[in-house]
């Protein structure tokens, strides 16, 4: 209820200020239908266009990449140790086979016959087949190079115990061990140390 002029005039006001606003309102949905028409009047009848349906396919996925199982094989690869490789197609080695590689002075030979190194870990190849006595002479290089190992014993023994009593590992482990870069030198071990049944090898610092 209404008790004075005043609140008489702010109800007017308010219903003007609606009116005014419907107004307005209307003369913009007038606007927006003329303006569709005028359009519509002015292209005609359109209808739209036709085409066959699309099949939406895919693109095919491409086939996984083993990184992993490809950076594996490569280490492998770079890993193995041939049987077909000879020390005898190498110059610096002597009657014993000691071996020192390129580069390496011959002082650092005669340093390892005389036990200049301490032997910080060893290898034993007994009773291995040769391509067990292969992977575990890999195996152990590339453990005894992470860890820092500079002098290590590998013990290919005298064949004593083979067929026909040859030392069947004897050549194949020198064999092998030319074959990796991070062998330095190696000769035959001194008698304390396993005499022509073991060899003392440098390692790549």
């Amino acid at each position: 209820m209404i008790k004075d002029l005043a609140e008489l005039k702010a109800l007017k006001l308010r219903l003007k200020l609606r009116a005014e606003a419907a107004a307005v309102a209307e003369q913009q949905r007038r606007e927006r239908e003329r303006e569709a028409n005028l359009f519509r009047n002015s292209v005609g009848e359109v209808e739209p266009l036709k085409s066959p349906p699309r099949v939406l396919t895919p693109p095919p996925r491409p086939q996984p990449i083993a990184h992993q199982r490809l950076a594996d094989d490569e280490a492998a690869l770079h890993e193995s140790l041939s049987d077909e490789f000879s020390i005898d197609t190498l110059l610096e080695v002597d009657e014993n086979l000691s071996f020192v590689r390129g580069g390496i002075g011959p002082d650092v030979l005669r340093k390892l016959r005389g036990g200049g190194w301490v032997t910080q870990d060893q290898l034993d190849l007994h009773g291995l087949r040769t391509d067990q006595a292969r992977d575990a002479l890999g195996q152990f290089l590339r453990s005894s190079v992470k860890r820092g190992m500079r002098c290590v014993r590998i013990i290919h023994g005298k064949g004593l115990g083979s067929l026909g009593k040859k030392p069947v590992l004897k050549n194949k482990v020198r064999n092998w061990l030319v074959q990796k870069d991070e062998v330095l030198a190696f000769c035959q071990a001194r008698a304390a140390d396993g005499g022509s049944g073991a060899l003392m090898v440098l390692l790549r610092g």
